[in-house]
């Protein structure tokens, strides 16, 4: 691994010689493979370009999410900063462990879907132009090594393929299923991902940050490293369960298309996004933070209710109001 760590160090250090100019489009690029992108892209397929599409977006987000954190937890490796203080920390938000990049996955895995899903050649070799600039711009903002995001790419390949070979013959077995039924399908497997992620944050707690870790990440004025979190993994199954369970009921009561007019669609993403940023901040002043079980509750509720907003709460009001049949 250090050989890995040591070659990846050389590599970034001859990255960032070519140029400051590159540090913008870089950022540009790292921001296309940001869960708070996709969080307000998810939105805009569902409500207004394709629903299929979008709960097909949403549930493999928080997929690769969740399996990204154990992952990291598994190999516990350092960012190129903590590492080393002869690389520029120029993405310096960054608390988790690296290996393999969060990033790079979920660029994979998301816009591969969004390919796999229109079947388009000319839109493939696009999204697989912005998975490498993605990848790239990772490793030259020194947020992650070379082998960081060849992993993450591996992962994101395994998790779309998956994804794509089984959506079909799962939704054919849920669709016969009672709602309540399909609400406690939903709420099992988000138990099952509080299991896998809550059990591997379990086996990491007592680790101990390197304190060279530390000390470059201060030098590089970056968030202090705290990989050992498991908020993600509650707001990952909230929002998956929100997901199904929003979309399951509004099957139930008619179903939701995004077809209409650019002026509905406009107006139902901002209508819709309205409600998120309420349920989002809102919530957020309610419901206290920790690291207690009833803090991790809480945030799989409040999670929970934007998922639900998502894919059923907004629709029906879309509906309600003559914005969509």
């Amino acid at each position: 691994m250090q050989t890995l760590i040591d070659f990846g160090i050389a590599l970034i250090y001859t990255l960032q010689g070519a140029g400051d100019w590159l540090i913008a489009p870089m950022k540009f690029f790292s921001f296309l493979g940001n869960e708070e992108f996709f969080l307000l892209a998810l939105p805009l397929i569902y409500w207004s370009v394709d629903s299929a599409l979008g709960l097909r977006v949403g549930i493999i987000l928080v997929m690769s999410n969740l399996f990204n954190n154990i992952f990291k937890l598994a190999f516990a490796g350092p960012r190129p900063y903590w590492a080393s203080s002869h690389v520029r920390a120029l993405w310096t938000s960054e608390t988790s462990f690296g290996i393999p990049s969060g990033h790079a996955q979920i660029a994979v895995s998301v816009w591969g879907t969004i390919a796999a899903y229109y079947k388009r050649n000319w839109l493939w070799v696009t999204t697989i132009a912005i998975m490498f600039l993605i990848g790239f711009s990772r490793i030259f903002l020194a947020a992650h090594f070379p082998h960081d995001v060849v992993f993450g790419w591996l992962i994101g390949a395994i998790l779309l393929w998956i994804v794509t070979r089984f959506w079909e013959p799962v939704a054919v077995w849920i669709a016969p299923k009672t709602l309540s039924q399909q609400i406690m399908i939903a709420f099992i497997v988000s138990m099952i991902f509080i299991v896998l992620g809550f059990g591997a944050t379990t086996l990491r707690s007592d680790y101990q940050v390197p304190e060279d870790w530390m000390n470059n990440a201060a030098l590089a004025k970056a968030d202090a490293p705290n990989p050992i979190d498991s908020t993600s993994t509650f707001t990952s199954a909230g929002i998956l369960f929100g997901l199904a369970v929003g979309a399951a009921w509004i099957m139930s009561v008619g179903g939701y298309q995004a077809a209409g007019s650019l002026q509905k669609r406009a107006i139902r993403y901002v209508i819709g996004l309205i409600g998120v940023l309420i349920l989002y901040v809102g919530l957020k002043k309610i419901f206290p933070e920790g690291d207690a079980f009833i803090f991790y509750l809480l945030r799989f509720v409040r999670y929970t209710l934007i998922g639900f907003w998502v894919a059923g709460g907004a629709p029906w009001i879309f509906k309600k109001l003559k914005l969509a049949e």
